[in-house]
């Protein structure tokens, strides 16, 4: 045996010690060993519970001794073992080991592993329990150890191995607004952020790495798996604006929903507190998503047309059931008209579809929609939020397509994310680009608009978003938040789908939250629940 190692019967119990790696094997037989290397004559069958204890037991003290050379030549793959046997000395770093067998099933032997690993003058015990099975070999006839990664360690698997050492890089913890650890395990819609930042930003993040036991995989882009810490080293710490009470409050929110996804900031900061989704798919649609936003959008068609003094909240404005558009006919939801004595205000608060189409032959400008979108709101100004997202596109379109861009329809392409920043910007009256992380992590640039919004512009809108969330088509969903506060409906048809897409956007005190649910009809009714939820929370 290697290592000066020695081996006795002592009291009927198997023993074979390595002198100076402290390993030891222990078998509970009582029974002579005899060799296991010796060729059974024209043997034939599965190994009988002499052959198998024996070769079980040969293998178990040459692996303890730390002789790779002795208990590969008693397996069925020799090489393979050879390099595990010596992993486990030289790789994984084990500095102690006994190895106890168990009473065997048939062929199989199961066995425990008590072991020391010592790595960077820190030393940690492991425990496992594992198995090995015994058949013979396919020339030999010879009973020899069926090879299997797991006999090292029960959870490798081909081509993984045992390494001790230091991490590739710090542990990284990454926190919200008040300091609080946030994890995929607590908050599982945040799993696709938190790995982005952790990607982006590691290196960026201090911290000092310690050492520990792991899995090393078969593929080089598969990840570690540990198995001991010997030493957790300092984290390194990633800062962002989210807020852990929020971020739970809409985690609760959307799980109630099938494909259902909220974003929620502030609007005075345009920090994003908290971002959740519930589908199947495991799409980050609050991020990521480019759909259609229905009526929400009208908050920028009203916009520009207060800008061109084309309408006022107070003054009246026609909402007939339907208009046409280029040979298009627009009609709104229900097929609800206003009386002719219906202000703007009311016609934005009750989603009326043909008073904001009325005004496009008066507007006689398609760029008039995307200038505003991007001047204004920031929409498509490739924000620098920490991470990836799509920030809205409002393209300028012509004939009945640009009709339909004015109530959120068409190519216009929003996400929870963009939809709450416009709600934002028109409760504060500038465009603050959304932060997930502060803009200093990576010197990163941030979104600014071209122009303010007019605050006289700016105090119709409050106005008309009060009026939604008071007594038009928002105020059921909206009732036992607190003001001050606004809100905004929106459905959005999808081609084929049988139910439009429902959106919803409120605000109340320094809280805007934004929320979309695939399918699920009229805004209000799907989406407002999930907005008054994380409003009434935060």
């Amino acid at each position: 045996m290697r290592g000066g190692a020695k081996a006795a019967i002592v009291g009927g119990v198997f023993l074979a010690m390595a002198g100076g790696a402290g390993y030891g094997v222990y078998s509970l037989w009582d029974e002579p060993l005899g060799s296991a290397g010796a060729q059974a004559e024209l043997a034939s069958g599965p190994p009988d519970a002499a052959e198998t204890r024996r070769t079980a037991t040969e293998f178990l003290a040459a692996w303890a001794a730390g002789d790779a050379d002795r208990a590969a030549r008693l397996t069925n793959n020799q090489e393979a073992a050879r390099v595990a046997v010596a992993g486990f000395r030289d790789e994984a770093h084990v500095t102690g080991a006994v190895i106890t067998a168990g009473r065997p099933v048939g062929t199989r032997v199961p066995f425990t592993v008590r072991a020391q690993v010592s790595f960077g003058g820190k030393t940690k015990p492991l425990s496992y329990a594992s198995e090995l099975t015994v058949a013979r070999g396919v020339t030999t006839r010879a009973p020899l150890v069926d090879w299997q990664p797991s006999v090292i360690h029960p959870q490798l698997r081909r081509g993984e191995s045992l390494r001790a050492g230091s991490p590739a890089s710090p542990p990284v913890q990454i926190t919200d607004r008040h300091g609080k650890v946030l994890t995929a395990e607590r908050y599982p819609s945040l799993r696709r952020v938190l790995d982005e930042l952790r990607s982006r930003y590691a290196a960026q993040a201090g911290g000092s790495g310690g050492s520990e036991l792991w899995i090393e995989p078969a593929a080089a882009d598969a990840p570690r798996r540990n198995l001991l810490t010997l030493d957790p080293g300092r984290p390194g710490r990633i800062p962002t604006r989210l807020d852990a009470g929020v971020q739970a409050a809409a985690e609760r929110a959307v799980a109630g929903r099938a494909n259902a996804s909220v974003v929620a900031l502030r609007p005075s900061t345009g920090d994003v507190l908290a971002v959740a989704n519930h589908r199947a798919d495991g799409f980050d649609a609050a991020l990521l998503g480019t759909t259609p936003s229905g009526s929400t959008l009208k908050i920028v068609t009203a916009a520009m047309l207060l800008d061109r003094g084309l309408v006022a909240a107070g003054r009246p404005a026609p909402c007939p059931e339907t208009v046409s558009w280029y040979g298009k006919s627009f009609r709104n939801q229900g097929g609800f008209s206003l009386p002719a004595s219906a202000t703007f205000g009311t016609a934005f608060a009750r989603s009326c579809n043909t008073a904001f189409i009325k005004q496009i032959k008066q507007v006689d400008d398609d760029a008039a929609l995307p200038r505003e979108a991007r001047e204004v709101f920031g929409l498509g100004l490739e924000w620098q939020t920490g991470v990836s997202t799509f920030d809205g596109d409002v393209p300028e379109s012509t004939g009945a397509e640009s009709a339909a861009a004015y109530i959120g329809q068409g190519r216009v392409r929003m996400n929870p994310l963009t939809v709450a920043s416009v709600l934002a910007t028109a409760q504060t009256g500038v465009f603050r680009q959304p932060l997930l992380v502060p803009a200093e992590l990576g010197g990163r640039q941030v979104a600014v608009a071209e122009r303010r919004m007019k605050p006289a512009v700016a105090a119709q809108l409050r106005q008309m978003l009060r009026q939604t969330a008071v007594s038009g088509t928002a105020a059921a969903a909206m009732a036992g938040v607190p003001g001050p506060k606004g809100a905004k409906t929106g459905s959005a048809e999808v081609d084929g789908a049988v139910n439009p897409d429902s959106w919803f956007t409120g605000y109340s005190g320094d809280l805007a939250a934004a929320a979309f649910v695939a399918g699920g009809g009229h805004g209000a009714e799907a989406a407002g629940p999930l907005v008054a939820a994380v409003l009434r929370a935060g």
